[in-house]
């Protein structure tokens, strides 16, 4: 197994972590933007081969690590809402955080402050369906963790009232999987 990715994607950390969590031996190759545009069919990360099998997007990469490691995936629909949340709300701040690195700013596009309301009121919304007592056991917890260390990492955001993000991420920094693949410059 192979999986090519960037330390610092919060997608690209979910499989890492549900891949340390299977206990199947991969190769993680750093994959920057021009190594992604040659070897993935859509120009992105994470993509994975497993053998003959490749797959281009986190998602069905976390099925098949789950389903070949005998765990379930995304085990009930509020598992599978919280998940795809999360997955919204990630791709709205690094919607953000990428035009900003451009010079587009939300006073001169509009687009960027509607993405940075969608990512606070997100968050808010996480922060009351969540039980930090859960842990990141399941995927749609571990997407928001994955989620808010992307946000922190970056200073996207705090958690500053978020009492139960606060403790899903003091739930996550128990987990030595979670621990390793924290992103880094």
């Amino acid at each position: 197994m192979k999986l090519y990715g960037s330390v610092t994607s919060p997608y690209v950390r979910h499989v890492r972590v549900a891949l340390a969590q299977s206990g199947f031996d991969y190769t993680f190759v750093e994959a920057d933007y021009a190594m992604s545009a040659e070897r993935s069919p859509t120009a992105k990360v994470p993509f994975f081969e497993d053998g003959d099998l490749t797959l281009t997007d986190s998602t069905s990469i976390l099925k098949h690590v789950r389903e070949k490691s005998g765990m379930e995936f995304l085990e009930d629909l509020e598992d599978c809402e919280l998940y795809f949340m999360a997955d919204t709300l990630t791709d709205a701040g690094i919607n953000q955080f990428m035009m900003e690195k451009e010079g587009a700013t939300a006073d001169r596009f509009p687009y960027l402050g509607r993405q940075q309301f969608r990512v606070l009121k997100g968050l808010e919304e996480l922060n009351r369906r969540l039980d930090p007592g859960d842990g990141i056991g399941r995927d749609g917890a571990l997407r928001t963790a994955c989620l808010i260390g992307w946000g922190l990492f970056r200073n996207r955001f705090s958690l500053d009232g978020l009492d139960n993000l606060r403790g899903l991420m003091e739930a996550a920094g128990q987990d030595p999987a979670f621990v390793e693949t924290a992103p880094r410059d």
